[in-house]
């Protein structure tokens, strides 16, 4: 199975910019996306063969996610279930025979931290949805988790320390997800690759330098280990600032 994470960073941009193309080349068992910036009507995505799940922001252009899928899903689950979590669009849940597929937007802390603590609340309620699933069946998490993990994770690691992202708080959350039985699968076959980035600023020729953050992830129980295949970073992808992630599995 293969399976395909990517935030567009607007939907209806990225398409102008070979969204379909990329889509119709990968041929993707699922296919989640973030950060679509749209509201329902305003965009018709042809896709066929796929069953398509969208979950809008209630505020117009902004934040929003969405799974097209081959195989259709046992049921559908949008947000978190928490009133004060679902109001941007943020989680899509599907629940398959042998798993559920979570696709996340999670919220970034801003600039001068101004949402650093809505964060941190965010943070244990989506952690907490996720050990919930886990105890019915195994979890595959994709999305833009918004949060660097690791020095080795984005370019200039002494400078970020405490910007949106690299924060200790954001990095500590992170921490304890994996240690809750899940494993980050692109570090799982590549622990000490460098220089593997999925963003980059649109400032200073960020991305032709390759000064990036690896922020999109695909993360799954433990119990999954033994069927991955792998984990890829398409970094020659453009159409973003964001690149796409993959991961294959035999599921």
């Amino acid at each position: 199975m293969k399976l395909i994470s990517w935030n567009v960073n607007g939907l209806r941009a990225c398409v102008k910019k070979g969204f379909l193309q990329y889509f119709n080349d990968m041929d993707a068992d699922i296919f989640c996306i973030q950060e679509t910036k749209l509201q329902e009507g305003q965009i018709d995505l042809d896709l066929e063969g796929y069953k398509q799940y969208w979950n809008y922001a209630v505020k117009k252009g902004y934040s929003g996610t969405a799974v097209f899928t081959k195989k259709e899903p046992l049921s559908v689950k949008y947000g978190l279930g928490i009133e004060e979590h679902d109001q941007e669009g943020r989680v899509i849940t599907l629940e398959f025979e042998k798993f559920h597929l979570v696709n996340v937007y999670t919220p970034n802390s801003q600039r001068e931290l101004a949402r650093l603590d809505y964060r941190m609340t965010w943070e244990d309620a989506f952690k907490n949805y996720l050990i919930d699933l886990n105890s019915t069946k195994p979890v595959i998490l994709c999305g833009d988790l918004n949060v660097a993990h690791k020095e080795i994770d984005l370019k200039n690691p002494k400078s970020n320390r405490k910007n949106a992202g690299f924060t200790d708080e954001e990095r500590e959350k992170i921490t304890e997800l994996l240690k809750k039985e899940f494993v980050d699968t692109f570090r799982y076959f590549y622990p000490d690759k460098e220089e593997a980035y999925t963003w980059w600023s649109y400032m200073r020729k960020a991305r032709e330098r390759n000064v990036g953050w690896r922020i999109d992830y695909f993360i799954v129980s433990k119990s999954l280990k033994s069927l991955l295949i792998d984990s890829k970073i398409h970094s020659h992808i453009m159409g973003s600032d964001h690149c796409p992630v993959v991961l294959e599995i035999d599921i």
